[in-house]
């Protein structure tokens, strides 16, 4: 990842939720994201073809008033930290049964977004005190969203 992008990783996970973070977190969030959008789309997929459609578009994807909260919420940080292109860049979306709708693949980065920040304040219910994430807490956020998305 190039110094530049690594630094603004830095920077949201700082504004989000006081947290430091080095590229093993970033590899890490990488691999947390492409899962979690995976799952979304996955669930995308069902609704669109129990619908009878072949594209999958936003309000397929199962986007829980949590979750819309924080993709706002992204929307407010990323004025400051210009993360959205990155997002767009570095997630890998899955191949799916179906296709998605060119305003479904522009939501993604926001999606992420918000997973992003809402994956930064687990860190925090976690553990209030916590400024630089271990191992041992991935793997419980993990856990969480695993639970609930």
């Amino acid at each position: 990842m190039p110094i530049m992008a690594m630094r603004k990783f830095e920077r949201f996970f700082r504004v989000t939720a006081a947290l430091d973070v080095d590229k093993n977190d970033v590899k890490r969030h990488s691999d947390f994201l492409t899962r979690e959008i995976y799952n979304l789309l996955l669930i995308g997929a069902v609704t669109a073809s129990a619908n009878r459609r072949d594209i999958i578009q936003p309000r397929d994807l199962p986007v829980t008033k949590g979750l819309q909260e924080s993709i706002h919420d992204f929307r407010k940080v990323d004025e400051g930290v210009d993360l959205e292109p990155i997002l767009a860049e570095l997630a890998v979306w899955p191949p799916l049964d179906l296709a998605m709708s060119d305003e479904t693949t522009s939501r993604l980065p926001a999606v992420a977004g918000g997973l992003s920040i809402a994956l930064a304040r687990t860190f925090k219910i976690i553990d209030p005190e916590l400024k630089n994430p271990q191992t041992a807490h991935w793997e419980q956020a993990f856990r969480i969203f695993d639970l609930l998305l």
